[in-house]
């Protein structure tokens, strides 16, 4: 990510390209897309559709609204790829270990039984077991 440049609120503010963002989903406060940068298929990241960095500090109506979509998420992955658990959360802050640590953001991300605990990366390449245009065409219909 170039600095001063927020991949959240750029793809809030350009609603025509929702596809090529992967934005699933928009809601009243926040909305749904894919991590460009995926731990496991299906990885899906909730954010506020407002710069926020402080969590503890957001409207309840974003942090509700945030809770809802969540759920809509694990419901939309379990029907789409049958997950046998799902993983949840977020990383608040650079020492968190945050990407973005300055527009919070919640993790959902499908996960089976003898799966690899997110695969790791060898000379600094990430394998990508679906291609995120994929991805994309099968979750938008649960939205």
């Amino acid at each position: 990510m170039s600095e001063g440049r927020c991949i959240f609120c750029e793809a809030v503010q350009h609603p025509a390209n929702d596809e090529q963002n992967f934005v699933l989903h928009r809601a009243s406060h926040n909305f749904v897309i894919l991590n460009l940068y995926p731990y496991i298929s299906g990885h899906l990241m909730i954010a506020p559709n407002a710069h926020l960095a402080d969590f503890a500090a957001a409207p309840k109506a974003a942090t509700d609204e945030m809770m809802d979509l969540a759920k809509r998420c694990q419901s939309a992955l379990r029907e789409v790829y049958r997950p046998d658990g799902f993983n949840l959360g977020m990383y608040l802050g650079r020492a968190a270990g945050a990407g973005v640590a300055d527009h919070f953001h919640l993790h959902v991300m499908p996960r089976w039984d003898g799966d690899t605990n997110f695969m790791s990366t060898v000379g600094e390449t990430r394998v990508l077991p679906e291609d995120l245009p994929t991805t994309y065409r099968k979750l938008l219909s649960k939205f």
